[in-house]
């Protein structure tokens, strides 16, 4: 198994940025008046969970990185709630819906992996 010396190893990382940059191509279909509101915490929702990876990751501590990973999974399920949301106010496809929701899930049980290998 390679070492894992930096948060940019970790595919839960990885798999995060891209879904990072996903939302931000989803969410720039949303109407303009909502560009301080729900554009503006699914983003926020997004790029939280890769951050808080690379936080936890960086503090050198397994019980740091288990509670920043918690976090990360608390930011993702944010971000689910939102995408229904979108959908709901018809701001998002069906297709596009469904990828991000493939995408989340993802995410999440490489997160739920990761928190579990840490003990």
């Amino acid at each position: 198994m390679a070492t894992v010396s930096s948060h940019r190893d970790l595919i839960a990382w990885q798999k995060a940025v891209h879904l990072v940059k996903r939302c931000y191509q989803v969410s720039s279909r949303f109407p303009s008046d909502e560009r301080f509101g729900l554009t503006q915490q699914f983003r926020r929702a997004a790029v939280s969970v890769p951050s808080n990876i690379a936080e936890g990751k960086g503090r050198g501590t397994p019980a740091e990185f288990q509670r920043f990973l918690s976090i990360a999974t608390g930011s993702l399920t944010e971000l689910d709630t939102q995408l229904v949301i979108a959908n709901e106010l018809g701001f998002i496809d069906e297709g596009a819906l469904s990828e991000l929701e493939n995408d989340i899930a993802e995410v999440g049980r490489i997160i739920t992996g990761l928190r579990k290998s840490l003990g």
